[in-house]
């Protein structure tokens, strides 16, 4: 199977990329990595001349540029070059709230029925920063359908996705996003049992026609992203 680099040094050692024209999953408390891992993959892909589209739902274009910036990713760049363009949906779903609590009533249910109208045909890679913004009113069969077919269409179109999803939705969704996703991969912090420091970790939970690490992969974010260390036997430090 092809794979595309995600451009994090060890990740694409233990798994050679992710798989080319399938869904990803990554999930994660608040202050993991999850945007960070997904810029760092847009770049990635960018440099390597993979058309990409960032869709944001919950942070506003400025600012993830400015984050991108300090990591030294110029997607100002890449966007003249029309190898990439950032979507913002966060003004949109603010709008909408805004109307649905000015009369009272609840906002319509979520859906991402649009997701892939939004995007250019010759797009390569859509990274979708959070799906969790969608999810409104959403029963967990209605969720279910809906990234059925958004999965469906988007490796009918050949597209390398990959899906974020917040904590907080995901112990609602994550086991039934888990069963229609080609890869799913979970970012952590914790405390450190024998160190008692606090730490990044991330756990590759599944990754179909991919040998993965059964041990959790401690990662740091530095001034290149998120870096994951590991020694010559490939195993996390």
């Amino acid at each position: 199977m092809d794979r595309i680099k995600t451009g994090i040094r060890g990740l694409d050692k233990v798994l050679a990329g992710l798989p080319k024209g399938r869904t990803v999953l990554v999930t994660g408390n608040a202050g993991s990595g999850k945007t960070i891992f997904g810029m760092q993959f847009a770049n990635e892909c960018c440099k390597n001349g993979l058309k990409s589209v960032y869709m944001a739902t919950e942070e506003n274009v400025h600012d993830l540029e400015l984050q991108a910036t300090s990591f030294g990713w110029n997607f100002k760049g890449y966007e003249k070059s029309e190898m990439f363009k950032f979507i913002e949906l966060t003004t949109e779903r603010i709008q909408e709230i805004e109307a649905a609590n000015s009369i009272r009533i609840e906002t319509k249910k979520g859906g991402f029925e649009g997701f892939l109208d939004a995007i250019p045909e010759d797009t390569k890679v859509l990274i979708i920063d959070s799906l969790g913004s969608h999810t409104t009113n959403l029963s967990p069969r209605e969720f279910k359908d809906r990234l059925d077919v958004l999965v469906h269409n988007s490796n009918k179109r050949g597209i390398t996705t990959m899906l974020i999803l917040d904590s907080a939705t995901s112990k609602e969704y994550n086991d039934l996003a888990l069963f229609s996703v080609y890869g799913a991969i979970v970012l952590m912090k914790r405390e450190n049992p024998y160190t008692g420091r606090r730490e990044r970790v991330m756990d590759i939970v599944k990754m179909r026609n991919t040998s993965t690490p059964i041990q959790l992969l401690t990662f740091d974010i530095g001034l290149e992203g998120i870096v994951i260390t590991l020694n010559d036997n490939g195993i996390d430090k």
